[in-house]
């Protein structure tokens, strides 16, 4: 539950327990897919979990993770993060040569890969190399061959990933905060292109033979990861609290307040109101127990979420000319409604301001950005987009700004979103936007 809001499909878990794997794994949130009851008889001392953001492919128990395969090394259980961007070569490859697939999920590719070179070399090690080879694109994983367990990042580390101390045992996770909240230590990140193996007490790390310039992810600041982990080296409510400063110095506003879209948009303001001097309210009552609406995997979904999920506060709002800050804006539509709604509650003026740079290209890594008629930047203009909110005035972080709040050089950067530079290869990227508008890949 405490990466919960890294997916809110499906959760699963595989543990390995009396010579093989056991997998529990349901479209729920963690608390109803792993319920106690479900995972009773799971008590094994190792093993991997995972919960489903559907970026890439369509909904469905059957793409929930860990993927399992039996072969004649043995069982294997893999989760993954990231989208791989040659997925469909890959595929087609393997098909090609009578490779049978039984989910839409590139995350299966993963599974197929390391499953052949496994038996190919009988060793993780050798075979999770050979696998690299093979991969193009984002995936952070952790894996379960036997009672063996691997962590492994690309060699750009665009997806996060990092590795705890936890009684005496080691954890390999996605985000610090889940380290910190089983009361455990952070040791590091788990490096790009590194392959780490927890053997007992400790852990031992091997590098890949590929060597690429790191790519890490600005979104995971900006907006994805909890603002309480430290993603290599840069504390997220840190670069946050910076964005809104560095916000505030590029984009002034004449107003009364300062007011986040919680919770994504919290740090953000008060890095703004720090640095105008302009006083911090709360005009957002948030309900605690509502999804995160930017990973809902369908439209209507998030925009009937927005109304479930926030409330003006009228005393706060009413009279008002107030900047609110929020982490981003892709579609628009959620800040639309948002607006109106401080509208009809009295406010006098509502400008808004942005703690990223316009997003303008789709993200092939992980991130559910696939097509530009998604961006509301894309063919309109400043004006025009304060116009379909209904703003008062909007302005964005430039990627100076941006960049100077993360505090990494740019070349550490993946900034694909907002300036269409993509660290790798994007196999046919401009026909493969077209043959995504509708449909799921």
């Amino acid at each position: 539950m405490i990466i919960q809001h890294r997916g809110q499909e499906s959760a699963g878990i595989s543990v390995f327990k009396n010579g093989g794997l056991q997998t529990v794994k349901d479209n729920s949130l963690v608390q109803f897919a792993l319920s106690n009851e479900k995972i009773a008889h799971l008590n094994g001392n190792i093993g991997i979990g995972h919960v489903r953001y559907p970026s890439a492919v369509s909904k469905g128990v059957l793409n929930a993770q860990p993927l399992t395969v039996t072969t004649s090394f043995g069982s294997m259980a893999v989760a993954h993060n990231g989208d791989l961007t040659n997925h469909f070569e890959l595929k087609a490859k393997y098909q090609a040569t009578g490779t049978s697939f039984l989910t839409q999920s590139d995350s299966e590719l993963v599974a197929v890969v390391l499953g052949k070179y496994m038996v190919q070399y009988g060793d993780p090690i050798k075979a999770m190399k050979s696998m690299m080879g093979e991969l193009e694109g984002a995936y952070a994983l952790v894996i379960l061959i036997n009672n063996r367990l691997f962590g492994v990042r690309d060699p750009y580390g665009l997806r996060p990933l990092c590795i705890g101390e936890i009684g005496g045992g080691h954890i390999i996770v996605s985000e610090s905060a889940a380290i910190d909240a089983l009361n455990g230590t952070f040791i590091r990140d788990v490096a790009p292109g590194e392959i780490v193996e927890i053997i007992h007490d400790r852990f031992v790390p091997h590098q890949s033979l590929i060597q690429k310039h790191k790519a890490y992810c600005m979104f995971e600041w900006v907006y994805f990861a909890r603002p309480d982990s430290v993603l290599d080296g840069r504390e997220v409510y840190d670069v946050r609290k910076r964005i809104g400063e560095i916000l505030a110095r590029e984009c002034p506003a004449d107003v009364d307040m300062i007011m986040p879209i919680p919770d994504s948009g919290r740090a953000h303001a008060i890095g703004f109101s720090i640095e105008s001097k302009i006083p911090y309210e709360e005009g957002f009552m948030k309900n605690r127990f509502a999804e995160r609406t930017f990973i809902l995997p369908d439209q209507k979904e998030r925009e009937l979420a927005v109304s479930m999920k926030m409330n003006p506060i009228k005393s706060t709002v009413e009279g008002k000319r107030m900047v609110i800050v929020d982490d981003s804006i892709v579609r628009g539509t959620t800040l639309k409604k948002l607006i109106s709604m401080l509208r009809k509650t009295g406010a006098k003026e509502v400008h808004v301001r942005v703690g990223s740079p316009p997003v303008i290209a789709p993200c092939y890594y992980g991130v559910d950005m696939k097509s530009r008629d998604q961006f509301v930047a894309n063919d309109h203009s400043l004006n025009d987009i304060c116009r379909i909110i209904g703003a008062d005035s909007l302005g964005y972080i430039s990627i100076e700004g941006l960049i100077e709040a993360i505090g990494k050089p740019e070349s550490e950067l993946c900034l694909a979103c907002v300036n269409g530079k993509y660290p790798t290869r994007i196999p046919g990227e401009a026909q493969r936007f077209q043959s995504t508008l509708n449909t799921d890949f």
